[in-house]
This record gives structure tokens, C-alpha cells and sequence, in this order.
């Protein structure tokens, strides 16, 4: 009988629950004997020229060991924009801030010490000349190039994406309905358990080895080489135990380089772990992205046309979230099938922390959007939200469907999602309850939210690259296994379901099976976990990885029992072959390896990526008086395919489910007008804990791929995805018979009154944030620039 779809618990947690992980602060490993460490000095000032920096007094503090600047670390290159073809080449950064600063946390020295507790008192001394430059926040700031942060660009405007002029200036024309409305889906701080940290050492051999807390060290070692200026080859990369990730921990980070920088200067290893502050202002922030959606279509629900227009913030540096609305674009119309629609967007550079990504990578963005624009749409006809979803759904189907915007979805049953999520809600009782309370003029309201989503995930690294992956499966001779992947956990599981998918072939016990990983010198390639590739890729490598070892095996196997390998059979419970009609006459895989070791190393490549779907249905209690929100259920259909585990697939929805709630009731990262940031600490950066949460109702489907031999799809960012729009909504509609039309995330209790203020005053329409927001990460008012296009349907 397999063990695959079965509930294995994970192999991972005794060592977690008992002795704990070993990250990468806790590294303990003779190169990193006497150790100094790193501290940064970071700019106080969104914008400012930098003139004169005194070291004097730091260096003589005590512990100090030397104090550098970007002077010392001249020849190392600077570092462009991904994808310089896109987005502005001339928007560039060194290691450590040269002649300006452009946000709050820039690093502009870095202190190294003997011992830690020397470090944060010392980079108190370094003296640093400022000239204050202004800053600016507002995207609409930003985009009128009034202030320019770099003056070789001559514009804040990082990167668009198609032609504005493409836009079809009649595309509402036929629509019986119109609403339009523009949208925050603010900035967030994807603040994991551990912080950034690093350790250095260089061998005699003019290698270096790092420990960097990572999502791929394969990935991370070419960007380190890339930093210092060095050939890959120079560079090992290990990964310890990593405490969560949530995108923000691909490749290497500025200070990663520095720090490794500072050990080769020095002839000593060096090491550093940010601070909790240090993270949150200095790590790359998510989403930020300001959205105008129109939308409309026939009062009988059907949507004939649908426009986004985008306005992402990338921070002061482009990085990765200057480029995630082309995913955005590309998730444009998510599940449905509109009869037109477009895209368009423009992505400016502010003073602020730069983006990057975060779990769902711009098709949380997406389906943010849409879904708020189809409520918007239902209440504009005075129809059921529900009703209007399932009649712009695409029907089913088993054959790749061909989007517009380029997306070529695998499989899909969206309408089948969206009644599961209903029937297991009880839709109809939830509304029922709603009107008796409207009815009796309650306090507390009942809000029901809805979002149906489709995304994408295992992707290639561009159009001419399939998603790929390799694993090395080795049978040892005392029976035990290795397996070598080049993914990388930091939490999901792998080793548990890597051990299942070989387990499953070759009949030996999972916790017989060993998973190694992020190690460059072990493992030179892989494509590291990001965007819910891990197990479609990497566990489709290690099941193909199995198969190929027991054809390897059966050679043997006839040479030892002298009998054609046709005439041999593999019997996984015993975990030998046999030969067919004489069960008795056996050899064990352990066997085969002792006289030579027994081994397949592979890559698996999938015709393209995956498209998992699912709907959410959340149900929140407002308090009228207060804007409370307490968030009582959460029913979720979350649809990839073949489920591997239950017990971590349960466990990846719901983390995601947590997050994107979070991030719809709670989270905002916040800055003045002068761009100094107002959350920088977890005192004013809130998460929703276990207490702010119902146990959530995952209700089953699933709908296989053909992309890989498991029929698996991504669900690392899946609840994450259809939480986040399904809880706004849900607060949207408590309130809508009071005159609310919208709330902007996070639906903090200040939002809800002032929103509800607004619609008894019968002003902005009891929006709750369709105007300007002065000092946050952008406004959220006006029309958003028409930049770019990504096709019509």
C-alpha cells in the first residue's frame, strides 16, 4: 500500500521540539573560530547628501576592531537593477551609501568588534555629516518628478510596463454598469522569526565559505560572487536552519557582501545578525501597490469589460518589486472570463525600504484587485456577490487554457471551488443571519466576504526556461538513504515528503531516509523554494530520481542472481528485487551498494508551470461603535492538486490563510511625511496570533496537474492569496447597508469608524481611505497612471 496522500507526521520536528534548529547565529564550525563581528551604521533620514563621516571616535572605543566606509570598499561594483533591460539602469547602489542616503536604514559604515555586546555602542560614535534632501513618500510625489532621488535618471519612474497609449478608450462603451475605484494594498514587513544574519570565513585557499539564512543557496552564492566582485567558483555557500523566509530571503543582501568583505580585509572570519529594528526597516518590504480598478458589464451580472491600473512603489532601490507587476498583469483576470480587459502599470522609486518579494509575489496583488472589483461590481447591480462570481467563472476544463495576458492555465474547476466553499459555509444560513441582524439594527454586524483565484506557480526563470529541478538519490549499504535536492526548506516539510516520494519506490523506511541541501559544494545547482515550486520540481526529481535508481539497480540485481533484468521484479516491501516465479531467490538494495555505491542524480523538467485555484469564504463580526473586527470563521477551498501529505498541506494553508488575514485586518508598515518610519518595532508592527484566529475549515478538492508525474500543484502561497481579499470584503460587506463602499487595508478599527463617519455624513461615499493617506507608504487616492499594458481579452 502507498504512503503517498496519507497523513506522515513530519520527520523534522524532533530535532526542532527537542535540541532546536541551528541557524545560522548559532553555526559552530572551526573557520569561524575567532570570529569579530559586524554592526551597521544606518541613515536616521529618508533623503540626505552624505558628507564628511568622523570614525575617530568609534575606532578607539573598546572591542573595536576597525570601522569602514564606502571609500574603503572602492573597486567593488555597484549593483544594477534585475532586469536592467526593464527597469531604469541608472537607478543603482553600492554596498554602503556613497553620496546619498535614500531611506531610513541605508548603511552608510559598518563597525566590526571582538565581542557582540561591544557593537551597538560603538556605531553610536561614528559621526556622520547629513545634508537632509526631501523626502518623498506619496506615490503621486514620487510620479510628479518634482523631487528625484537620482539625478543621473532624471525620473522616479523605475519601470512601465507595455504602451499607455494602448489603452481602449471605449471599453466600457457597452457596459450597462460602471464603478471604478482606486485601492491600497499596502506595505508590509515580511518580518520572519529569524532576522538577516551572516558568517564569513576564508580558506587558505582564497575560497569563501558563507552561512547565510537562505531560499536557495545556489542562487545566493552567484549573488554574493556577483557583489564582491569574484567568480562563482571562489564562493561555498552553506544554509543552516532557516526561520522563515516569505520571498525576502532569495540571493544575497548588500550586508551578506560587506560582511564577507570585512572577513577578507581583516584575515579573520567575521559574522552579523540585524537586530529586530534593523529588520524591519532595512529589510525588503511587500506589496505596496496602489490599484484603480474599473470594472463593468449587464445588470444581470455579467462582466463585459475590466481595467487595473497599477502604481507599484519600489522603495529606494529597484529590486525584485519593481518588476512584480508584470505577475501582476499576467494574473490579471484570475478565474474569469471577461470579454475584455486590460492592464497598465508604472513602478516609481520612493525614500522608503526597498521591495522585494513576498509569499504570493505579486498574484496576491492580483487577485486583490479583481476581487474587490467584482464586490464592487455586485453592490453597483444590487446583486449577490456569490451569484455574480459564478456567472463570469470560467467553465471547466482538462486542456491548457490561453489567457489574454499570457498565462496558459493547466487544469481547472472554479465553479466547483466557489460551491464548496459556500455549501461548507453555509452561505445561505450566513446571510440569513445577516439580514435578522440588520433587521433588529444590531451593534455588532455579520460580514461575509467572498474570493475566488487562480495563480501560477513552479515557473521557469523566463520564457525560454522550463521549470526544472534536480535530486541525487543514494541507497546505502546498511540499508539507509541520502537524498540531495536542490530545494530548500525553511519549514514546508521537505524532508518528510522527499522521504515519502522515495519511500514509495524503493520500500525503504522514510526515517531511514536522510534529506541534505544547501550546500553549493554538495549541491552546485538548484532553483531553491520560492513561488510553490518545492514539491512539483524538486519531490517530482526525487520520484523520478527513485525510478531511475531501480532500473540502475535491477543491472545488478541480474548479475547477482544470474537471471535476465527482464525476468526481475521489484518487491518494495521487502525492499529487493526477485525473481519473477521464485520469490525466494532475492538480493536487497542494500546489498547492491556495498561492492559500489548506488546512486542516480537527475533533473526533472515540467512542460510549464501550474495554476492551483480555490475560494475563500470569511465571516467577521464589526462592532458599529468601536470599528472593531473580529474575524469569526474562515472556510477555504484551496485546489492543487494531488495532496502529497495532508498533515503539510494542512500546515501550508494554514500559515498562508494567517497571513494574508493578517494582512487584511492588521498589518501596515507606516511612514511620515519625512519618510521616518512609525512601525518600526513589533510594539507598532501588529500580527495576528493564535487568539485573533478561528480554527480555520479547510474543505478538500483536488484537481491533478499533468505537468508532473505526482499531479501536484503549489500551495506554499495559496491561503495567502484568497484570505487576504476575502476578509476586506467581508468587512466591506458589514457595513454596506449603512452606505460603506470600501475600506482599505489593513480594516483597522480607526478605519472602520472613519469610514462609517464618512457614510453617515454621507461623504467620499464611506470609503475609508479613497483619499491621500499623507505618511504612509503611498496614497491611495486619485487615478493611478495609465504606464503599460499586458494585452485585452
Amino acid at each position: 500500500m502507498s504512503i503517498l496522500g496519507t497523513r506522515v507526521l513530519r520527520i523534522e520536528d524532533p530535532r526542532f521540539l527537542t535540541t532546536g534548529g541551528v541557524y545560522t547565529e548559532d553555526v559552530v564550525d572551526d573557520r569561524l573560530t575567532g570570529a569579530c563581528h559586524v554592526f551597521f551604521v544606518r541613515s536616521p533620514i529618508a533623503q540626505a547628501r552624505v558628507g564628511a563621516i568622523d570614525v575617530t571616535e568609534a575606532a578607539a572605543a573598546p572591542g573595536v576592531i576597525a570601522v569602514f566606509t564606502a571609500a574603503d570598499l572602492d573597486g567593488l561594483p555597484d549593483i544594477g537593477p534585475m532586469m536592467p533591460g526593464l527597469v531604469n539602469e541608472r537607478m543603482r547602489r553600492s554596498l554602503l551609501a556613497t553620496d546619498v542616503v535614500r531611506f531610513v536604514g541605508d548603511a552608510v559604515a559598518a563597525v566590526v568588534t571582538e565581542q557582540p555586546y561591544q557593537g551597538e555602542d560603538a556605531v553610536e560614535l561614528v559621526g556622520v555629516d547629513y545634508e537632509p534632501l526631501p523626502a518623498v513618500v506619496d506615490l503621486a510625489d514620487a510620479l510628479a518628478d518634482e523631487v528625484v532621488l537620482f539625478e543621473e535618471a532624471g525620473t522616479n519612474v523605475a519601470a512601465t510596463f507595455g504602451d499607455p497609449a494602448a489603452l481602449d478608450e471605449h471599453l466600457f462603451d457597452d457596459c450597462e454598469a460602471v464603478v471604478t475605484h482606486t485601492i491600497m494594498n499596502q506595505r508590509v514587513a515580511p518580518a520572519p522569526m529569524e532576522t538577516r544574519a551572516a558568517a564569513a570565513a576564508w580558506g587558505k585557499d582564497g575560497r569563501l565559505t558563507a552561512w547565510i539564512p537562505n531560499q536557495g543557496a545556489q542562487g545566493t552564492r552567484d549573488s554574493l560572487a556577483s557583489l564582491l566582485g569574484i567568480d562563482v567558483a571562489q564562493v561555498r555557500v552553506i544554509t543552516p536552519d532557516v526561520g522563515g523566509a516569505f520571498g525576502a530571503k532569495f540571493g544575497a543582501d548588500p550586508e551578506h557582501a560587506v560582511v564577507a568583505w570585512a572577513a577578507r580585509r581583516l584575515g579573520r572570519p567575521a559574522r552579523w545578525t540585524e537586530t529586530r529594528q534593523e529588520n524591519l526597516i532595512a529589510m525588503t518590504h511587500g506589496r505596496a501597490q496602489q490599484q484603480t480598478v474599473t470594472i463593468g458589464g449587464s445588470r444581470d451580472g455579467i462582466v463585459g469589460a475590466y481595467r487595473l491600473e497599477i502604481l507599484q512603489d519600489a522603495g529606494a532601490y529597484p529590486r525584485i518589486g519593481a518588476i512584480l507587476p508584470f505577475l501582476t498583469i499576467l494574473m490579471t483576470p484570475g478565474p474569469y472570463a471577461f470579454g475584455k480587459a486590460e492592464a497598465v502599470a508604472k513602478t516609481v522609486v520612493t525614500t522608503t525600504t526597498p521591495l522585494g518579494a513576498y509569499r504570493g509575489a505579486g498574484r496576491p496583488e492580483a487577485t486583490a484587485a479583481v476581487e474587490r472589483a467584482m464586490d464592487l461590481f455586485a453592490a453597483e447591480i444590487g446583486m449577490d456577490p456569490a451569484e455574480v462570481r459564478r456567472r463570469n467563472l470560467l467553465p471547466p476544463f482538462t486542456e491548457p487554457h490561453q489567457t489574454a495576458f499570457g498565462a496558459l492555465y493547466d487544469t481547472g474547476d472554479y465553479a466547483a471551488a466557489l460551491d464548496k466553499a459556500l455549501a461548507a459555509a453555509d452561505y445561505d444560513g450566513l446571510r440569513k443571519d445577516q439580514a435578522e441582524r440588520r433587521e433588529r439594527g444590531d451593534v455588532v454586524q455579520l460580514g461575509i466576504g467572498l474570493s475566488c483565484y487562480v495563480e501560477i506557480t513552479g515557473m521557469g526563470d523566463g520564457e525560454a526556461t522550463l521549470p526544472e529541478e534536480n535530486a541525487t538519490v543514494e541507497v546505502h549499504a546498511d540499508g539507509s538513504a541520502t537524498i540531495l535536492t536542490g530545494t530548500s526548506p525553511h519549514g514546508q516539510g521537505h524532508a518528510t515528503a522527499w522521504a515519502m516520494l522515495a519511500s514509495d519506490k524503493l520500500g525503504i523506511p522514510v526515517d531511514r531516509i536522510t534529506l541534505k541541501w544547501g550546500d553549493t559544494d554538495m549541491i552546485p545547482e538548484g532553483g531553491g523554494t520560492g513561488g510553490s515550486r518545492s514539491l512539483q520540481q524538486g519531490g517530482a526529481a526525487v520520484q523520478q530520481a527513485s525510478v531511475e535508481l531501480i532500473e540502475v539497480a535491477r543491472r545488478r540485481a541480474a548479475d547477482e542472481l544470474e537471471a535476465s533484468p527482464a525476468d526481475l521484479l521489484f518487491d518494495a516491501g521487502r525492499s529487493a528485487f526477485f525473481v519473477a516465479g521464485d520469490p525466494e531467490a532475492t538480493v536487497p538494495l542494500a546489498r547492491l551498494a556495498e561492492a559500489e555505491r548506488l546512486l542516480v542524480r537527475t533533473v526533472f523538467s515540467a512542460p510549464g508551470a501550474t495554476f492551483p485555484f480555490g475560494a475563500h469564504v470569511a465571516v467577521v463580526e464589526v462592532d458599529t461603535e468601536t470599528g472593531k473586527v473580529v474575524l469569526t470563521r474562515m472556510i477555504t477551498v484551496d485546489d492543487a492538486g494531488f495532496v502529497l501529505n495532508p498533515l503539510l498541506a494542512e500546515g501550508q494553508r494554514h500559515g498562508g490563510i494567517a497571513q494574508g488575514a493578517a494582512q487584511a485586518l492588521l498589518e501596515e508598515f507606516v511612514y511620515d511625511a519625512d519618510g521616518n518610519p512609525l512601525t518600526a518595532s513589533l510594539a507598532d508592527y501588529p500580527f495576528l496570533s493564535a487568539t485573533e484566529v478561528p480554527s480555520f475549515e479547510l474543505a478538500a478538492m483536488a484537481t491533478p496537474t499533468t505537468y508532473n508525474p505526482i499531479g501536484v500543484k503549489g500551495i506554499g502561497e495559496a491561503g495567502t492569496i484568497g484570505s487576504t481579499p476575502a476578509v476586506q470584503n467581508a468587512v466591506v460587506d458589514a457595513l454596506a447597508h449603512l452606505g460603506v463602499r470600501h475600506v482599505d487595508m489593513p480594516a483597522s478599527p480607526q478605519r472602520v469608524w472613519r469610514a462609517l463617519q464618512a457614510a453617515r455624513a454621507g461623504t467620499s461615499g464611506g470609503s475609508g481611505g479613497s483619499s491621500p493617506r499623507a505618511g504612509t507608504s503611498g496614497g491611495s487616492g486619485g487615478s493611478s497612471p495609465r504606464a503599460s499594458t499586458a494585452g485585452s481579452a
